[in-house]
């Protein structure tokens, strides 16, 4: 509402009688004072949470980003409850990925269960994605793809066809690892 006597915005949102509020609106695009817009706020952090850096890192996947609800804490990455304990006498979640890395003007398919560790010991420019599979998987990408497989190797020329799965595999996904981290959080989450 704008009051053109007094020449500014005034808030919309009812008081306890019905009636709008009339407080000076805040600087904002909508018509809210400032006790409503932190009210909002309070709203919205109780429902849909507030990102910030949690207190440590996440036990099932060592993230530093969480949301936090008034219930607690959850990873952002993996969706852990901090504050849950996985189980020490089990091993780390183990899950295979199919990865996609570049180097130069090749593309190279391989598979891994500890992605960070193989990847520390190949060259390459860019993760451009990981797909969730074993060796499986992994040979079957090789023999659809054959056709842009440089000799018998692991490493593959970037056809058209080959970048659009691996446009389709990233969708939606800024890091790689991130997904890699939410997968091995629910693995853990899983198991209990």
């Amino acid at each position: 509402m704008y009051d053109s006597a007094r020449g500014d915005r005034q808030c919309v949102l009812p008081n306890g009688d019905g009636r709008p509020c009339g407080r000076p609106a805040a600087d904002s695009p909508f018509p809210l004072c400032p006790a409503h817009v932190a009210a909002v706020l309070e709203w919205a952090d109780t429902e849909l949470g507030r990102t910030d850096i949690m207190p440590g890192p996440c036990l099932a996947c060592g993230a530093r980003i969480g949301v936090t609800y008034p219930s607690g804490w959850v990873c952002a990455a993996c969706e852990w409850r901090v504050g849950d304990v996985p189980d020490g006498d089990l091993p780390p979640p183990r899950v295979d990925v199919v990865y996609y890395i570049r180097f130069q003007n090749r593309i190279k398919i391989g598979t891994t269960a500890n992605p960070r560790q193989r990847l520390a010991r190949l060259w390459h420019d860019e993760v451009l994605a990981f797909e969730q599979g074993d060796r499986l998987v992994e040979h079957r990408r090789h023999e659809q793809f054959a056709h842009c497989r440089l000799n018998r190797s692991e490493w593959f020329e970037p056809a058209p066809v080959l970048e659009e799965h691996i446009r389709s595999l990233a969708a939606g996904v800024d890091d790689p690892w991130a997904r890699y981290a939410r997968w091995v959080g629910q693995v853990a989450a899983l198991r209990g």
